[in-house]
C-alpha cells in the first residue's frame, strides 16, 4: 500500500476541520467526485457510465480545460452534474505562493463563466494534489468558498497500482456519506476504465445514491 491514506482518518479530519471530508447523512448518499478534467473521450466515457446508473457527481474541473474544451464542459452541466473550481492550472499550493494562487483560482472561476451557457455561482473547491496553505484556504473561505477534500481516495491517478487493487481502495473504505475521488484524465484511465463501472454496480446493488455536492448550508464549517 502507498503512504498516501485512502481512507481519511478521524485525527486528520479534526486538525484540518476547516475542509469538508464527508457529508453525513441518513439516506445513503455518497458523493462521487472526479477531477483534472475536462478530458476529450475520458469525460465522455465518464459521463455514459453514470448515466447508465442515473448517478449524479461533482467534476472538479481545471480553468484550462474548460477553455479548450467548452462543449464537453457544457455537457457535464446539461447532464445534471455539478461543477466545481480546481485551480486554471492545476496548481500545488505548497509550493505556489498564496496571490499566485488564489489569481489562478479567481482565473478558473473567470473561465467557468465565460464558457457555461448557464449563469453558474461556483463556491466549491477542491486543492489539486489535497496541498493548501492555510493563508491560502484562509482567503477562499471569505470569498464564500467551502474546501472539499475527501473520504475514500480511489488512488486512479496513481499507475504503479492494479485496477484491482484500485476497486478495491474505494469499495473496502465506501459508506454513506463518503466523498469519492476519482480522476477523468488519461493518466487515470486504466484504472477508471475497470473501477468506476464496477463502483456503480456494487452502489446499485447497496442501495447507495450518488448526489452531487452542493452550495448547501449543511457543508458550512
Amino acid at each position: 500500500m502507498k503512504l498516501y491514506w485512502i481512507k481519511t482518518n478521524a485525527f486528520v479530519k479534526w486538525i484540518f476541520s476547516k475542509y469538508i471530508w464527508d457529508i453525513p447523512n441518513q439516506e445513503k448518499l455518497i458523493y462521487l467526485t472526479f477531477d483534472d478534467g475536462p478530458t476529450p473521450e475520458i469525460t465522455e466515457w465518464t459521463l455514459i457510465q453514470l448515466e447508465k446508473y442515473k448517478a449524479k457527481a461533482t467534476f472538479f474541473c481545471i480553468g484550462n480545460n474548460i477553455k479548450k474544451y467548452p462543449d464537453i464542459f457544457n455537457k457535464l452541466i446539461n447532464d445534471g452534474h455539478a461543477i466545481g473550481n480546481h485551480t486554471y492550472d492545476h496548481l500545488n499550493g505548497w509550493q505556489t505562493d498564496t496571490k499566485t494562487y488564489l489569481e489562478n483560482i479567481n482565473s478558473c472561476d473567470k473561465q467557468i463563466q465565460e464558457s457555461s451557457n448557464e449563469n453558474l455561482k461556483i463556491k466549491i473547491f477542491r486543492p489539486p494534489y489535497g496541498k493548501i496553505k492555510a493563508a491560502q484556504a484562509d482567503q477562499i473561505k471569505k470569498w464564500g468558498y467551502k474546501i472539499i477534500m475527501w473520504d475514500v481516495l480511489s488512488a486512479d491517478f496513481d499507475q504503479t497500482i492494479s485496477p484491482e487493487d484500485c476497486l478495491d481502495n474505494v469499495l473496502s473504505n465506501l459508506k454513506t456519506g463518503s466523498i469519492i475521488v476519482f480522476h477523468d484524465s488519461i493518466k487515470a484511465f486504466k484504472n477508471l476504465e475497470y473501477t468506476l463501472p464496477k463502483t456503480l454496480d456494487y452502489i446499485n446493488r447497496k442501495g447507495f445514491k450518488c448526489e452531487i455536492i452542493r452550495n448547501n448550508p449543511e457543508l458550512n464549517q
